[in-house]
């Protein structure tokens, strides 16, 4: 199963987390592949995940199967060539762009899972990851609230949420839609940039059952649960926020404690490596 990233360091607790709940719900052999870069905007500097960090990962997801690896990919280089100008200070990071650079990197494997790092494994993915997609670019779940709002198919829903999606690469090459995307983030500001681009320009997409990114509560039959922001109306309408690596919120706020043997394995690895690297 191949599973892609993005992020810079700030994102590395949530790609531990999210990468411990495949390695607890998977039993085939895990190819992940990291997307980083360092980004320098003068006001704001982004650094990349480190290698020592991506080397730690290896070596844990190893210890499950000899045969899974993590590999970090650095597409510094990409992103500044065609460098998304219009949507470098939205409320989002410009992290979120990096997946539209992925047909750009010839060492991904054509089919490969993409996950946001707020995104946790709770039951097995074979049947979302080995569904044939060979005629679309993409599979997806509708967007929880975007499906009401920027769908462009008013007869039905057509709005997804870009932050659990099954690529298929050679397509996405083949019709250019990555390319379409990544032109449209350099002349135009948008809200979701990634989200609204792949949206704006998908000719062959694939809508999911919920379970596969499910975005607002965790269900019975939850496969995936999206940390995303939702809406609150009580005592007042507001929105909340909160992330699968804030885990005194996920218990106060979300009531939620599914996750907390997962929450122990974290604690467990982040302990033995800062042990490892103060004996270094």
């Amino acid at each position: 199963m191949n599973l892609l990233y993005c992020g810079n360091d700030k994102t590395e607790n949530g790609l531990l987390l999210s990468i411990l709940s495949f390695l607890k719900n998977t039993e085939e052999p895990l190819q992940i592949y990291v997307l980083t870069m360092s980004l320098n905007l003068g006001k704001t500097i982004y650094f990349p995940i480190s290698q020592a960090f991506a080397s730690d990962m290896d070596e844990l997801v190893k210890q499950t199967n000899s045969a899974n690896f993590v590999s970090l990919i650095d597409v510094t280089e990409s992103f500044y060539r065609e460098l998304p100008v219009k949507n470098l200070s939205t409320r989002f990071t410009p992290y979120c762009m990096l997946r539209l650079f992925a047909d750009e990197v010839p060492e991904l494997p054509e089919k490969i899972l993409y996950l946001d790092n707020d995104v946790l494994c709770r039951k097995n993915c074979r049947e979302l990851y080995h569904q044939d997609i060979s005629e679309y670019e993409f599979a997806g779940v509708l967007d929880h609230y975007g499906r009401w709002f920027f769908r462009r198919n008013l007869l039905h829903f057509d709005y997804q949420n870009s932050g659990v999606l099954l690529f298929n690469l050679k397509k996405i090459r083949d019709t250019g839609l990555f390319c379409k995307c990544r032109k449209l983030c350099k002349k135009k500001r948008m809200f979701m940039p990634d989200q609204s681009a792949l949206n704006k320009f998908a000719r062959y997409k694939k809508t999911l059952p919920r379970r596969f990114n499910e975005q607002r509560k965790l269900r019975k039959n939850t496969v995936l649960q999206h940390f995303t922001t939702s809406f609150r109306f009580f005592p007042w309408v507001h929105t909340m926020t909160v992330k699968p690596w804030e885990m005194e919120k996920v218990h106060r706020l979300l009531k939620l404690h599914e996750y907390d043997d997962l929450y122990g394995e974290y604690r467990r690895f982040r302990s033995e490596t800062k042990r490892r690297r103060n004996l270094e």
